[in-house]
């Protein structure tokens, strides 16, 4: 097997793992797509330039501490508390076992769960602290979706070229 295809192998496998990566809170999506573009850009087959890798290794990096800001942030803004943070990423977990819908209404009751066990004296705004957990969730997990995307997208194109 040439070093070129050995490249193209490990790139693709990179890239898909990356993008399983952005649902699957145990793979880091956005910094395994980009070991993806870091492997095709070793491979004299996809033209990616220096400036593009570190372009892109920049967006894998702020999408990957704003995934974990978002949920923090939306949850304080929301009245919630760490609690609920945790709970949606257990939520989460729990949700990867049940399929796309438990991925989906995972982190919303993990955090709702989550509230309850900190706080359960009022329940709406356990309600309200888990619809913010749930919607940083979402807004995190979007963006390294779009980001890995666009890096799949990259190498597309750099290796139809």
């Amino acid at each position: 097997m040439t070093l070129e295809i050995i490249l193209i192998i490990v790139s693709v496998l990179c890239l898909l793992l990356g993008f399983l990566g952005t649902f699957v809170p145990v793979l880091p999506g956005a910094p395994l797509a980009w070991l993806g573009l870091l492997a095709a850009y070793f491979n004299p087959r996809t033209p990616i330039s220096l400036a593009l890798l570190i372009i892109c290794g920049v967006v894998a990096l702020a999408v990957s501490v704003l995934d974990n800001i978002f949920p923090l942030a939306m949850t304080k803004q929301s009245g919630g508390s760490k609690a609920g943070t945790t709970g949606a990423t257990l939520g989460l977990i729990a949700g990867f076992f049940i399929g796309p819908v438990g991925i989906i209404l995972g982190p919303f009751a993990g955090a709702f769960i989550g509230e309850i066990i900190h706080d359960s004296s009022d329940i709406k705004k356990c309600l309200k602290a888990a619809l913010g957990a749930f919607k940083g969730f979402l807004l995190g997990t979007g963006l390294k979706m779009i980001a890995v995307a666009f890096f799949i997208w990259i190498y597309i194109l750099a290796l139809i070229k």
